[in-house]
């Protein structure tokens, strides 16, 4: 009716959105990309972020992450923007390149308008508690009451009615308790009132869109329809019609700490015998070599314990590797280049793994190899006091899951039968423990099997990076010997190399052990000697009892008499007899 004194029809819509453009603060997260297409000829790529929204463009070109398909970015980009005129958001990757120009990845494109205008709160997801402080602190303009009045009067219901202690609310002739969604109130006193927490709760279970990362697959248009990676983010819009938002969440990725493991090689115990020495008995000449997995270029060996026979070696020796840790993740961060010309280090992440092994020395051939023990520091079995403890289920290194379905398996664990407990070896945290003395076996693989080949005793020890300096400890026996102080190992006798003393091997390899038999041996070869000559002589002497040169029956050989050639000779016939007889036994002999 045109008739101006008729009213007006009611009005329908009545809370629509503000049709004119509205100015707002974007906060885009960025955390990490997975699994991003390689652009360089290595197969790998040096990824930074750009973000676009209508004409502003910012990137992240000078932080790159190097040679990887998984980088963490951890960044915040903080934009303004006018709504719906800029209402696409761009996000992108590119690939960074000293000399040629960058390539791009891959991107993808967020609906600011749809977010903003969404009914389900998609600006700004709901977290899981209501801090005031702390890290995760309300980052939303409204507060949570001001959230649910702001919904029931969009959806047209009622609007819950709290208590004055803000523990109980009334919602359609219900009651509502606080206690029946926090049954144990968190330590860390950063929550907020009762009342705004409670209001929280009953926006969950709104169907309100809570705190969550997205995680929004690349493409590029050089290859449309075809995955690029994949970004892991989210976003916050704010309009500033309603107020400045609270601080942003900070997503920087975690700085490695640096930590030291000491190690220290006390004794080994049957360790398998490799070598056999001259006089057949079996020996090794034993040394020990660790390292951290990973760090292969910081290997430690110890010195070598010589002529080991009975599998035992004595060392009082200290490793130490220095690393980075993230206790968080327990996960440790080595940053290495790949090659002489790469411009960066590439950095991985990789689980705290101490190796150990042990080897026996040839000085003319390759070393032999007796047997290795990995550690898992984060989870590693309990050392043996004594070296007999030590089994092959200590060393079974088949990784069990976070969850590991224990409650299946716990009534198995007190199960025992014949004496004998069924329950696996207790695994501990060496980060926790913090230092750990005991014995541990090493193994060997033989026909695809595991077996025992000998036993470790070690002292290892973290130590965080402010104890370093306070508590030194040099490598081997090294100044400074301390924390502890290590003593010269005390060895038998026998331990030597053998062509270095010539006299201790003759002393301590054919004396000690074999005297009887050489003085036995002595007297058996002078026996034999004394036989030899006697039958040698024999004869000899035989005949000159029998034949007797000497005796009466010898016919005298007489020479005439000269004299009466010579007036002046005067020879007597005795004489003559005399030289005769010389003359014969000369003859003889």
């Amino acid at each position: 009716s045109e008739d101006p004194e008729v009213p007006k029809p009611p009005r329908q819509f009545k809370e629509l959105p503000d049709s004119t453009p509205q100015e707002c603060l974007i906060r885009v997260y960025i955390i990490r990309g997975l699994n991003l297409q390689p652009r360089d000829r290595s197969g790998l790529c040096d990824p930074y972020v750009c973000v676009t929204v209508g004409k502003n463009v910012m990137d992240d070109r000078e932080h790159y992450q190097s040679a990887t398909l998984d980088p963490v970015f951890g960044k915040m980009f903080e934009m303004s923007c006018i709504i719906p005129l800029e209402k696409d958001l761009t996000i992108s990757l590119y690939d960074y390149d000293l000399l040629s120009p960058d390539q791009k990845i891959g991107e993808t494109v967020v609906d600011l308008e749809n977010r903003l205008l969404s009914q389900f709160g998609a600006n700004c997801g709901l977290p899981q508690t209501y801090c005031i402080s702390g890290p995760n602190v309300w980052r939303d303009q409204l507060t949570p009451i001001q959230l649910i009045e702001h919904f029931a009067k969009l959806k047209k219901r009622t609007v819950p009615q709290f208590s004055a202690d803000g523990k109980t609310a009334i919602l359609k002739d219900q009651e509502i308790r606080l206690s029946d969604f926090e049954q144990q109130i968190p330590s860390h006193g950063h929550l907020g009132p009762a009342k705004q927490r409670l209001a929280l709760h009953l926006l969950h279970t709104q169907g309100q869109v809570p705190e969550h990362v997205e995680t929004r697959t690349l493409y590029n248009p050089l290859y449309p329809g075809m995955d690029q990676g994949k970004i892991q983010m989210w976003v916050d819009v704010f309009p500033k019609s309603l107020g400045p938002p609270g601080p942003p969440c900070d997503i920087t990725p975690r700085v490695p700490k640096k930590y030291e493991l000491r190690c220290i090689i006390w004794n080994v115990k049957d360790v398998d015998l490799q070598d056999i020495n001259i006089t057949g008995e079996k020996m090794s000449d034993v040394y020990v070599k660790g390292w951290m997995e990973g760090m292969e270029e910081d290997k430690q060996r110890t010195e070598i314990h010589y002529r080991s026979l009975g599998g035992e070696g004595n060392f009082n020796w200290r490793f130490v590797f220095s690393f980075d840790y993230l206790p968080m993740e327990q996960l440790c961060v080595l940053s290495k280049k790949e090659c002489t010309w790469s411009l960066d280090k590439k950095v991985t992440k990789i689980h705290p793994r101490l190796v150990i092994q042990i080897w026996d020395n040839d000085k003319f051939s390759f070393d032999d190899f007796l047997g290795f023990l990995e550690l898992n520091l984060i989870r590693m079995p309990c050392p043996q006091k004594y070296a007999t403890g030590c089994t092959l289920a200590m060393v079974d290194h088949k990784e069990e899951t976070a969850t590991e379905t224990l409650s299946s398996f716990r009534p198995l664990r007190s199960f025992t039968r014949f004496g004998l407990s069924s329950s696996p070896p207790l695994r501990v945290s060496l980060f926790k423990k913090r230092i750990l003395k005991g014995w541990w076996p090493c193994i060997i693989m033989e026909n695809n099997k595991c077996r025992i080949s000998g036993k470790v005793e070690m002292t290892l020890e973290i130590v965080k990076e402010h104890e370093i300096e306070e508590r030194p400890a040099g490598k081997g026996r090294e100044e400074p010997n301390l924390n502890p102080k290590l003593e010269e190992p005390v060895r038998p006798d026998i331990s030597f190399l053998w062509f270095r003393t010539p006299l201790s091997t003759l002393k301590y390899v054919f004396w000690h052990p074999h005297k009887v038999k050489m003085v036995l041996t002595v007297l058996m070869l002078m026996i034999i000697v004394f036989v030899v000559f006697f039958i040698y002589a024999i004869p000899g002497y035989l005949t000159m009892k029998l034949i007797d040169p000497f005796g009466q029956h010898i016919i005298p050989v007489v020479q005439p008499y000269l004299g009466y050639f010579d007036t002046n000779s005067s020879i007597n016939s005795s004489t003559m007899h005399h030289t005769v007889l010389e003359q014969m036994k000369k003859q003889h002999f």
